[in-house]
């Protein structure tokens, strides 16, 4: 008998997926008992009325609350509130394939690792959509991150959602509600320095829906580049260049055009930018209709020098107090 799994879901502003969302975690192709979790915060929209509803018609469903409305807090709500052996942070928007749990539990069970995820496969509808998703799985928009541009399956720094065993996380005290984002990166950080493994599976694909314009994608960039400076002061030695690469880009931009009117041989910084993402967009855009075509360098821009930006401008108050986490244990009890 396959073992049970508790999947553990923040839910804000969903009411539009979030039947379908549950549905298809309860119609996964897996022997084993499934209950999930929903942790509902404070939304704008019928989110609270639709999980109710969904928890009064279904026993394997239940809700608890997260005042907060931030990711961390709901995911440690749901994990308090879950019993299983084998945790899935699951979105409530994400859509499963129907042997996702499947697949992640034979891997847990093949490696000994500690957490195994899979891809986050950006699709996109619209001209703007496609672009986006087309940038957030080549190197040039994300660096080499497997999760988003796939790859071999084997060890990684991070992975996409995650299929825990709850050993893990009760060892490393839960998800650090501290950070607002970049909480995954950092719970996968401490599971590999506690001794752990976090492994990558490509068979697991969860489609992902771009943000639809530029404006929301570059809020969700700049706060993805400023929740990552703050991982970095608190965990000592987890910046490479990869992610140094797009403050650097517009440290380059902003001296250059400051200093090109003393020194016009400057204003080659933001041209060579500007050349090498149109030629990244030509060589990564094969295949996408015109509309998303023409997207691409803008798209690129908005992700590079938003995240850039936001690493830049990240205030010291953003970092952590103190060291340690939120203890999952404790709320248990």
């Amino acid at each position: 008998m396959s073992p049970s799994i508790s999947v553990i879901m923040p839910v804000l502003n969903e009411e539009r997926h979030l039947r379908e969302a549950v549905q298809q975690v309860l119609d996964q192709d897996y022997d084993g008992a499934i209950e999930v979790v929903l942790a509902v915060g404070p939304s704008r929209d019928r989110t609270q009325e639709v999980a109710d509803a969904i928890a009064a018609a279904e026993p394997r469903v239940s809700v608890v609350a997260n005042p907060t409305g931030r990711t961390p807090n709901a995911l440690n709500a749901a994990l308090a509130k879950s019993s299983n052996p084998i945790v899935a942070r699951v979105d409530g928007h994400a859509m499963l394939p129907k042997d996702y749990i499947r697949t992640a539990v034979e891997t847990l069970q093949e490696t000994g690792a500690d957490n195994v995820g899979g891809i986050m496969a950006a699709e996109g509808i619209t001209p703007f959509e496609q672009a986006v998703a087309r940038a957030m799985t080549s190197k040039i928009g994300v660096g080499n991150a497997a999760f988003h541009v796939g790859g071999e399956g084997g060890p990684a720094d991070t992975v996409y959602l995650g299929v825990f065993r709850r050993s893990a996380l009760e060892r490393v005290g839960g998800y650090d509600e501290h950070f607002q984002r970049a909480q995954d990166w950092e719970m996968n950080h401490r599971i590999r320095e506690t001794g752990g493994l976090v492994w990558f599976q490509p068979k697991m694909r969860v489609s992902y829906r771009p943000r639809p314009n530029a404006r929301a994608l570059a809020k969700q960039y700049f706060h993805y580049g400023r929740w990552r400076r703050v991982v970095a002061r608190t965990h000592q030695g987890t910046i490479n260049f990869r992610y140094l690469a797009p403050p650097l880009a517009v440290l380059g931009i902003v001296f250059g055009l400051a200093l090109s009117p003393l020194f016009w041989p400057a204003v080659l910084i933001p041209a060579l930018y500007l050349v090498a993402i149109l030629a990244g967009a030509l060589l990564t855009g094969r295949g996408l209709p015109g509309a998303a075509l023409v997207r691409l360098p803008l798209v690129y821009a908005t992700m590079h020098l938003s995240w850039g930006t936001g690493f830049l401008t990240s205030p010291p108050r953003l970092s952590k107090p103190r060291p340690a986490g939120t203890n999952l244990q404790d709320l248990f009890h």
